[in-house]
């Protein structure tokens, strides 16, 4: 006894001591938080004649993060909203002669790449001058996306020793149905219908035909949008830009040849002849800095009764619960629970004319989806405009909190559609057999052990699912159908998990406009009876919490007890998990089901 009370107190010992560390460290931490602005861009007066510079290289995110120490460690990135408007803004800037655009480097959806080139076409529409530079387009990689975002600008340069890897687009997925047969493992999966692609990368060894040549029509209307935009900006027919590209990669010397490239150097050389055009007195800024400049037309708060427009983010796999984008920790998630509440309270608000709801997302939990949608469907009933925004990816349970909405806006690259719906489990029965490991159970219910990933579906089991994925199918594409103002038998041709690009939604109707955030703000404008030049304040919901006040908060009226200590350590032992994020299929054979899912193909673009 003595023995064990002796090691209850060292236990004890070791939590108190490790509650104490904890806590010094997260009051050191508070205390310090009051000085991490200092890593922020300064807000300094800007000089008298300014070239902008965007950086491609940086993180370009979807939205600020939620976790401050990632906005730290990123550099303060800007979202794509805050780039739309700082070259809003730059273009009519009596100081701001030119943008300078780092074009080389970062990855690139091809919706959000559209959408920055909108952003840069809008700044050169007011006269402004604007210059790429590019070590390399692709380096051992695929440079395409980067290419067709610097083809926006007014000249391009590339260093001598660089590449054009402009070769095109490929999807491309793992396919492991032949090495789960190996090991034991029986996907046991349903969907609804044959181009639903979100486990047959599980059923199956190679890609499925109807789901092939869906994904080469998108693909094919990829590469018809960036052939058109790029011959447009270059002097060049499409056709010649298809025989370019399927010619490639080519080295730096070749660009010019082939009106790719405008001009062979290095970034000084680029840097000076811009800084020369823009005048002895100019300087290169960062458009964060620009970006984070005071204005006076900032207000410090909205006062009440004033229009405003809502904007909220729904961004990563659709889930139950709370939501997080901390995209340097690896947690991105369009949680029900924190998406549905800051619509809720958009919709409530009496100050609010209209919401944007911009999503980013291949879908997820059905329920979590159907909860979200509700809040988009209250909104059209009650009569307040709720124009989406949609990102890179904006499909199944990303198109299911849609399609209610007043209006939908996607660029023309946007992956959106896939309207159908998966689930099953892994059978993991042949695996212990191989492995000389017997599972054995009590249990209570016939049914109990449905979902048990050690035993394969019983006749009952699979007629449930079979039934499930009926219900849910009709559910989707009935939503649709009354959302969309489209027939039944109209959706089930667009449906069965087929995916579209923005162009083709938009032909087809399940999208109502292309283009981007501003273009998403404008028609919430529109439909809330406002004037285009209308100055219309933006509300951001949920409000951004600060996540340390609440760490300290939590601790402090924890009262330092044993258990809240444990808590405590756990919740760093998430954030030291989390460093490490572990691929989406590895996650969905470590879950052993798939219950239900309205998710999109985990579809890989190569770089």
């Amino acid at each position: 006894m003595r023995l064990i009370l002796f090691v209850l107190k060292c236990a004890v010992g070791l939590l108190a001591s490790l509650g104490f560390v904890i806590v010094l460290g997260a009051v050191g931490l508070g205390l310090a938080w009051r000085h991490l602005d200092a890593f922020k861009p300064q807000e300094e007066a800007l000089p008298d004649r300014m070239v902008l510079v965007l950086d491609l290289g940086e993180s370009i995110l979807e939205a600020q993060p939620d976790n401050r120490l990632s906005e730290i460690a990123l550099g303060y990135p800007l979202d794509m909203r805050q780039i739309g408007e700082a070259l809003s803004r730059a273009a009519t800037d009596p100081r701001v002669d030119g943008l300078f655009v780092l074009a080389g480097r970062g990855a690139l959806g091809m919706a959000q790449t559209q959408e920055l080139r909108g952003y840069i076409e809008g700044f050169k529409a007011r006269g402004k001058d604007v210059t790429a530079f590019a070590e390399s387009f692709g380096e051992g990689g695929n440079g395409t996306l980067n290419y067709y975002l610097a083809s926006a600008a007014d000249k391009i340069w590339l260093q001598p020793s660089g590449s054009l890897d402009v070769t095109g687009f490929i999807l491309e997925q793992p396919y492991l149905r032949d090495a789960l047969d190996r090991i034991g493992v029986d996907p046991q999966m349903g969907q609804r219908s044959e181009y639903k692609g979100a486990v047959n990368n599980l059923t199956d060894s190679a890609l499925p035909a109807p789901q092939r040549e869906n994904l080469q029509r998108l693909l094919d209307s990829w590469f018809a949008q960036f052939a058109q935009d790029v011959a447009a900006a270059r002097g060049l027919s499409p056709d010649t830009v298809e025989r370019l590209v399927d010619a490639a990669p080519y080295d730096a010397p070749q660009g010019p040849d082939l009106g790719l490239i405008d001009q062979l150097g290095y970034y000084d050389q680029a840097v000076d002849e811009a800084l020369d055009g823009a005048g002895p007195e100019a300087e290169l800024i960062a458009l964060a800095d620009y970006a984070y400049e005071p204005t006076d037309e900032e207000p410090a708060e909205s006062p009440k009764g004033q229009d405003l427009i809502a904007l909220v983010y729904g961004i990563g796999p659709v889930t139950l619960g709370e939501g997080s984008n901390d995209p340097l920790f690896g947690e991105i998630a369009m949680g029900s629970d924190t998406v549905a509440t800051a619509l809720s309270d958009a919709i409530d608000d009496d100050d609010v004319v209209a919401i944007v709801f911009r999503v980013d997302s291949p879908g997820g939990s059905y329920v979590a989806s159907d909860v979200i949608w509700r809040e988009v469907q209250r909104a059209r009933d009650l009569g307040k405009p709720l124009v989406i925004s949609m990102g890179n990816l904006a499909a199944s349970g990303g198109y299911f909190v849609a399609a209610p909405a007043h209006s939908i806006v996607a660029e023309p690259g946007t992956i959106t559609g896939s309207i159908g719906v998966a689930a099953g489990k892994l059978a993991l029965k042949g695996l212990w057999e191989k492995l000389s490991v017997n599972w054995d159970a009590v249990e209570v219910g016939k049914n109990a052990g449905l979902w048990s990933a050690n035993r394969p579906f019983n006749d009952a089991g699979w007629a449930y699912l079979e039934a499930s994925l009926d219900r849910t199918y009709a559910d989707f594409t009935g939503k649709v159908a009354t959302g969309r103002d489209l027939t039944p038998a109209a959706v089930e041709e667009l449906a069965r998990g087929q995916v579209w690009t923005g162009a083709d939604a938009l032909d087809l109707g399940l999208v109502d406009a292309l283009g981007g955030m501003q273009t998403a703000l404008a028609m919430a404008k529109e439909a809330a009876g406002l004037q285009a030049d209308d100055e219309v304040p933006l509300l951001l919901l949920p409000e951004p919490a600060d996540p340390w006040q609440s760490l300290l908060d939590g601790l402090f009226s924890a009262g330092f007890d044993a258990a809240a200590m444990v808590r405590l350590a756990r919740n760093f032992e998430l954030l030291r998990d989390a460093a490490a994020p572990v691929s989406g299929l590895a996650e969905r054979l470590d879950a052993g089901q798939i219950h239900r899912t309205l998710r999109a193909p985990d579809l890989r673009l190569k770089d």
